[in-house]
């Protein structure tokens, strides 16, 4: 029963909508930044909301799901303290997840995949993400896990470049 439900489970990690072979490329408006990150600058003509949409929108579509949001900046008002629009989104791939930290309980850390919008003190919406590409170079995962690790990867990159770029 195991190897079945394992086989079925590879199956549908290699069906993915974006080709683990391929290297999602960022939108020009993100740069590398401090603290192995990335960071994208929001499209002058587009609302955090549509951002926010934009994101939903693509995960959906790469059948990552949207399993947390922390509306950060309402909890920082709510405990008297003052802070600009700043959101966490958590996207994730279940069984992605589980052959990861089966490898290696390390990724447990890294779950789910985090996306933070921040708007700075002109309003200006920013999308902030792990350096996907530095991660997945220091993790040394082996063939098939590495494949799925770009497929996380790409997708990521997928969706924050969909939010930047407001893509609907």
């Amino acid at each position: 029963m195991k190897k079945i439900l394992f086989g079925c489970l590879a199956w549908l990690m290699m069906n993915g909508q974006v080709q683990a072979d391929e290297l999602f490329e960022l939108s020009e408006q993100c740069s590398k930044a401090e603290l192995n990150v990335v960071k994208c600058k929001v499209q002058e003509d587009i609302s955090s909301d549509e951002v926010i949409d934009s994101m939903k929108l693509r995960a959906n579509i790469l059948n990552f799901k949207l399993v947390g949001h922390l509306p950060l900046s309402e909890q920082v008002k709510a405990m008297g303290g003052e802070s600009n629009r700043m959101e966490i989104f958590q996207f994730c791939d279940a069984l992605i997840a589980a052959v990861m930290v089966k490898h290696s309980m390390a990724f447990g850390a890294y779950l789910p995949c985090r996306i933070t919008l921040i708007e700075d003190d002109k309003g200006q919406p920013w999308l902030v993400t792990l350096d996907m590409d530095k991660t997945m170079t220091e993790a040394n995962l082996p063939g098939e896990l590495r494949k799925y690790g770009m497929t996380v990867r790409n997708n990521i990159y997928s969706i924050i470049t969909a939010g930047v770029e407001g893509d609907l």
